[in-house]
């Protein structure tokens, strides 16, 4: 993993051995859009189903402030050899006083089960850890989903527990297994 910013005022751009993690722009909208209207990509997420033309730009708008805000970051996941928009990943917040984050991704079905996220993920945590200063980052999973959870644990994340109906969302309440790693963490 190359980082390319020199500290966390500075967008931090990503290449790995297979992928190139760049903000998000508004031309990738209509792109991301359309991924978040697959049902495998928000099957286990709060995004919500067949979302319409103004939630990609929404979307897209509030990806593209998270980083200059200094209140997350947002990535924009390219395959290394084709440069197509295969995913995006982000700190969806930072709690800065006690130096956690939140993190969130998405892949399309196409790129599943090739360790993509997973790569993709451990560039970003180490970001989180070093560049931004995080000593915790979380992230949440729908019971379910456990491809999802099997990438958060090859990141170096560890099950922590469920909290019951934490969340409400697409017309019914949904537990969230929680996970988190600390910067002590070995990465795997």
């Amino acid at each position: 993993m190359v980082a390319m910013a020199k500290s966390d005022r500075e967008f931090p751009s990503l290449t790995t051995e297979r992928l190139r993690l760049r903000a998000p722009h508004m031309d990738d909208a209509e792109v991301f859009r359309a991924l978040l209207s697959i049902p495998e990509v928000t099957r286990y997420s709060n995004w919500p189903d067949a979302p319409k033309k103004p939630y990609g730009e929404r979307t897209m708008q509030w990806m593209s402030k998270l980083h200059a805000s200094r209140s997350g970051c947002a990535w924009i996941i390219e395959d290394g050899a084709s440069g197509a928009l295969i995913g995006a990943i982000r700190f969806n917040h930072f709690e800065r006083k006690w130096k956690v984050g939140e993190v969130g991704y998405e892949l399309h079905p196409e790129f599943r089960g090739r360790g993509l996220m997973t790569e993709a993920l451990r560039a970003v945590v180490a970001v989180g850890h070093q560049a931004f200063g995080l000593n915790r980052i979380e992230a949440w999973t729908l019971p379910g989903n456990g491809a999802s959870d099997r990438v958060l644990e090859k990141a170096g994340f560890r099950y922590e527990g469920t909290l019951r109906q934490k969340a409400h969302f697409k017309d019914e309440f949904h537990d969230f297994r929680m996970f988190g790693r600390v910067a002590s963490d070995p990465l795997n």
